[in-house]
Order: structure tokens, then sequence, then C-alpha cells
């Protein structure tokens, strides 16, 4: 392996190591976006403020001159620099969120300034000028949407302006929580001068029309049977699954012997490396052989020389969509395949032999299931303890078993009634831990992989009728189920719908976005020179 690949490795390695705390961070860090209304208050980053005496400093920090200076002109929105920091910032704390102290990975210094460090050699281009960039093209993508959501006459719906509205309110009481006189103060420390919960607000109010006009957009494209069948008719094999088995030989696993350098790195001539692929072919090729099941395959697997005292074996994988399988070996499959049958595949980079796939096909399925409607209520665990380790709430068995009880008791309460459909949805309004006292619990037209694998197999049972009732455990606690029956879409349409709604999306979308037109400014008070762990 070379010295690159080996760096790769460990980069990779290391991401790995990421844990279940930073992935939530991850998750809360992106405030809003086109695809979601949930505002979230992050704390990603807090300056320590120099405090200056005199009518210089009052200019200084008092966000006069953050918001008399235009920062970018976004066709005939010019937005000031206290404007272009919430921005700005929001995608530092993006990626600071996702990546933390991983961020040296890519190559980025926390406890430097990012004005102060290249990310591109070549252009001299600074992190502070990638989180700029990041920034704009944000700004354009929101402006784009809610001057569309305008100019339709739509308006932030009353549920959105709820949510937005209750996660203001609470940003007071965050902000009081950690130190913080008020939001003014926080968002200041947070944002820079000129931030307040006024204009944070206007911010927040931006984004919200913009992601809710984006939904509302995306909703409204409806299609009939011949879009269906014509779009089904480009590429059958697009919206079918397939059960394989399939095992990777590398050819890296066959290198013999190299030269060590001085830093310990072992390199690998060009005969070498040759020697190693056309190895792995061969043993690529004496796993097909008399190979007719996945017990044959595995067995084959384990009789390998570079096997030996290991547990190596085949990988299962059931009803996996086409466009989800590698293009390496996804036509093969999609072919006149009856099961059984085996093959090998070359894995190739710029004609360089990484190593080879063997594949043993199982079965195809169309996906012309249909989709299920079901109502459920949801029973939280309560209590538990936070896994030090991961970050993650570990529950007890007591605690699991209260929340067991508790859905068997409304179950119960549900058949001593009416036990309809009607009465189940009147309880999952009142009693469901995810409800929105509304909807009755109720799930539409569920698709395979959509839910938790509980969830699912529950749904999907073959011997699932209509009015069946059952109590299912997940992650997330116990779920009282309620199947209302099989939707009017089979899963096929559904994804062919959504292939033909993510195209005219993209494409209504980064025409409304180009179209927009972007004028620098001065940007002198953003927070170029921010140092994200300041030591």
């Amino acid at each position: 392996m070379s010295a690159s690949s080996k760096k790769k490795l460990r980069k990779e390695q290391e991401a790995a190591k990421m844990t279940e705390k930073q992935l939530a961070a991850q998750k809360e860090a992106k405030k809003t976006s086109l695809y979601t209304t949930a505002f979230v208050v992050v704390m990603a980053a807090i300056l320590v403020i120099a405090v200056f005496v005199g009518v210089r400093q009052t200019i200084a920090t008092s966000g006069i001159r953050e918001k008399n200076t235009v920062a970018l002109t976004l066709g005939e929105h010019e937005l000031n620099n206290v404007e272009m920091n919430y921005f700005f910032m929001d995608a530092v704390n993006e990626f600071y969120g996702q990546y933390g102290s991983y961020a040296a990975m890519f190559g980025l210094d926390l406890t430097k300034p990012l004005n102060e460090q290249v990310v591109n050699e070549e252009t001299g281009l600074t992190w502070a000028d990638d989180f700029m960039t990041s920034a704009k093209d944000s700004a354009a993508s929101i402006y784009a949407m809610a001057d569309a959501a305008k100019a339709a006459g739509f308006t932030l719906p009353e549920a959105d302006r709820e949510a937005l509205d209750s996660s203001l309110v609470n940003l007071d009481l965050y902000a009081i929580s950690n130190g913080f006189a008020n939001a003014d103060a926080y968002l200041k420390a947070l944002y820079g001068n000129g931030a307040s919960k006024k204009t944070y607000t206007a911010y927040c109010e931006l984004q919200a029309l913009a992601s809710a006009y984006y939904n509302h957009y995306a909703q409204g494209l409806t299609y009939e049977e011949a879009d269906l069948r014509a779009a089904e008719a480009e590429n059958k094999n697009a919206f079918s699954s397939y059960s394989f088995h399939s095992y990777y030989l590398a050819a890296s696993r066959f290198l013999e012997g190299g030269t060590t350098g001085e830093d310990g790195t072992v390199t690998y001539s060009d005969q070498e490396n040759a020697a190693a692929a056309a190895a792995a072919e061969e043993a690529a090729k004496a796993l097909t052989d008399g190979v007719k099941t996945a017990a044959d395959l595995d067995e084959a697997i384990a009789a390998l020389e570079i096997n030996q005292d290991t547990e190596a074996a085949s990988t299962a994988n059931t009803d996996v969509l086409y466009t989800k399988i590698s293009s390496i070996y996804r036509d093969w499959l999609a072919g006149n395949r009856k099961a059984g049958d085996v093959a090998y595949f070359a894995n190739t980079t710029d004609e360089t032999v990484n190593g080879y796939y063997v594949v043993l096909f199982q079965g195809m399925n169309d996906n012309t299931m249909a989709l299920k409607n079901v109502r459920h209520i949801l029973v939280n665990y309560e209590g538990g303890t936070t896994d030090e380790a991961t970050g993650s709430t570990v529950y007890s068995e007591e605690e699991k078993a209260a929340a067991k009880n508790a859905a068997e008791e409304l179950l119960a309460q549900w058949k001593a009634g009416e036990a309809t459909e009607e009465s189940f949805a009147a309880l999952a309004n009142e009693k469901s831990a995810d409800g929105d006292g509304v909807s009755g619990g109720l799930y539409e037209n569920v698709y395979p992989g959509q839910m938790v694998d509980a969830f699912e197999s529950w749904c999907f049972d073959e011997g699932r009728k209509p009015g069946d009732t059952g109590i299912v455990e997940t992650e997330y606690g116990y779920h009282v189920m309620y199947f209302v029956g099989e939707s009017g879409t089979n899963y096929r349409d559904f994804l062919i719908e959504n292939q033909l709604r993510s195209a005219d999306l993209e494409s209504w979308y980064t025409e409304a976005v180009s179209a927009v037109t972007q004028t620098e400014g001065d940007t002198r008070y953003i927070r170029k020179d921010l140092v994200l762990n300041a030591q």
C-alpha cells in the first residue's frame, strides 16, 4: 500500500471513530436547510471579547459600522455585514458541528484564525474565503426561495410559525442559562457586533419561509400514469431490487516484497503490484468454481490461504435497489440471471486493479408491493443514563419494562372501548409521545427502508390485515400498532414518482438560484479572523 493510500486509510479510520454525540452535534448544527424547518440554537463557538474603554469602544462594538456596510447584493437585496455574518457563522458552525476536533483531517487548525490558514495552495484561498463562499451560496439560495414564495403569495404555515416562535422564546432562556444577560448578549458573542434578537429573528424567518416554500413546491409536483410509465421505460432496472451475496478480495492482501523507507512506509514496484492483482484474480476465479449457494461461497472463502485463522465470509445483501448497488456489477445482476449464478468483477482506478468482487445472484424483486398505511402510539423510555464513551442514552431493563407495561395498558384500554380505527386515532392524539395531537399517529404510504427494522417488519408482514394490532419495540421505545391497510400506491411507482420529482425539483431550484445576481461588497466586518478553539 502506498504512503498516500495509508494516509487516506488513517483518515477514514479516524473518521469512523466519531462518537454518536459528535454525529448528533452534526445533525443539530444545521440550524435550517431547504429540507427542514426545525430551528435549533447551536452554540458552536463563543469568542472572548476584549474590553476597551471610551467612545471608540462604543462605536466599535455597537454594530453601527456592520449595519451600515453592504457585504453582498443579491438581486435587489442588500445584505449588510450583520446579516452576512449570520450566513458566514452558520457555515462555520455547520462544519465545526460536523467534524469538531476531526477538522484537522481536512487541514484546519482550530487554534489559528481562519483567515491565516490556506485551504488551497494553488489559489491561496483561505479557510475564511472558503466559508465565505459557502455563506454566499447559502444566502443566494435562501433569498431565491424566499422571493419565489412571496411571488407566489405563499406565507409561512401556522405550524412552522409556532415552531419558530417557540425556538426564539427559548433563545432567551438558553442565553440566561449559559451566563448571558439576554438573547442579544448571547447572539452578539456568537455572531458578532450588531447581532440581536431582532435581526436574528428576521434571519430565521427568512430561512423558515424559504424552507417551507421549497417543501410546498416539491409536494405540489404531481404526475400522471403516463408520466410514470414513460420514466419506467427509460430504465426498468433502476426501480427493481436485488438480493445477492458479495465478497471483496483486495489486491493489497496479496502483496509480497516491497521496500521500507526511512519513515517506515512500505512501497511496492509496478511488478509487485501487478503480481498481487494477478493473485487476487486467481483467488476470485477459484471462488466461482462449483459455487451455487451462499454456503458454497462461504466454504470457498474460508478455504483461501489468506483467510486461514479468520472468520471471513460473504456479505448478504437483501433487496438492494439497483441504484444503490455498485456500478461495477449491478448491470450483471440486472441481466437474465437465475439463482446461483456467480461471477467476479475487477475494481479498477485509472487502469490499476485494486481488487475483485465475487458476486452470487439470489433473486430480483420488481417492487410492486403496495405501500402501507399504519397508525401507532409511541411510549418513550423514561430515565436512562448517559454513556460517557458514546454520549448516547442507555436504559435499564426496568425502564424498558415500564415502557412496555404502559404500551400494553394503552392497547388494553383501546380494546376495552370501541376498538375502532377512530378510537385508536383519538388515543394516539392524546397519548403518543411523537404525536402532533391531530393526525392520530397516522403514517401513510410507508415504504421499505423508511422505518426502523422492527416497525417496518411488522407493517410488511405477509399475513398483515386491516385492523391488526400489536406492540413493537424499537430504539425509541414501544409502539402500539394499528394496521390501517394497503395504500393505493405500490413501491415501484413511488420510486418512479420520486425520481421524477427530484429531477424536476432540482431543475426548478437550480434555475431560481442561478437567476440571482451577486455583487460583491465590503466584508471587512465579517469574522474572518475567528478562532474556533482559542487556548
